[in-house]
């Protein structure tokens, strides 16, 4: 199976998944990590192709949409290996998959250029006016409140606590939105997100003028 035909398939294949997903994790955040993938790929000289892949199948195996992290894992697996994907490729899409969620700050760190580059797309999307937008999307599938001016910003948070425990949405931002920016791994994904963090600090400062009363 060639290159191109891989890849239509697995867009298919995600899009099958996560059409339906109300989490922030649906096809059309599959759509616009890949498209920037590809992007900080040519700028960046990595594999396209593993690039591209690896971000139309990331979410797919999210453990929060699946049984597992093992259980998502192994239906990429399979699907990769009934689609002839070369080994070298499924592995590396593989291992991208697996590094690049932030987990609290508590993932390993990514160690190709294609997982840097897949990272960085994904987190892209996590920042500026489609992040806020996915964030509240996110905290309303969880059942969280909007905002909780009574509850402190988590400054430790464990693994068990990150994925687990109750946050508002506002509260999101700073225990990973505002994080992001600085842990960028390329030089293109550091670029683009510096006008994406400034456009969400403006949004919370606009909020916080609301919420007290003060741009009424």
């Amino acid at each position: 199976m060639n290159k191109e035909t891989i890849l239509l398939e697995a867009a298919a294949f995600a899009k099958k998944e996560l059409e339906a997903d109300s989490s922030g994790h649906d096809w059309w955040h599959i759509a616009r990590v890949a498209r920037t993938a590809r992007l900080l790929a040519m700028e960046e000289q990595a594999d396209l192709f593993v690039c591209e892949l690896a971000a139309l199948l990331h979410d797919v195996a999210d453990e929060k949409l699946n049984p597992s992290a093992e259980a998502g894992m192994n239906k990429v697996r399979n699907w990769l290996q009934a689609h002839d994907t070369e080994e070298k490729v499924a592995n590396h899409v593989l291992e991208i998959i697996a590094t690049i969620s932030y987990k609290g700050g508590h993932n390993r760190p990514v160690t190709t250029k294609e997982a840097q580059v897949v990272q960085d797309a994904d987190r892209l999307d996590a920042l500026g006016a489609i992040g806020i937008a996915r964030t509240f999307a996110y905290a309303g599938w969880k059942g969280h409140l909007i905002y909780d001016p009574e509850q402190p910003v988590r400054t430790e948070i464990t693994y068990e606590e990150y994925r687990k425990g109750e946050a508002s949405a506002v509260h999101h931002f700073y225990e990973k939105l505002f994080k992001l920016a600085d842990l960028m791994n390329t030089d293109s994904g550091k670029r683009l997100a510096k006008s994406r963090h400034r456009f969400m600090e403006q949004y919370l400062q606009q909020f916080y003028n609301e919420w007290n009363g003060e741009n009424v």
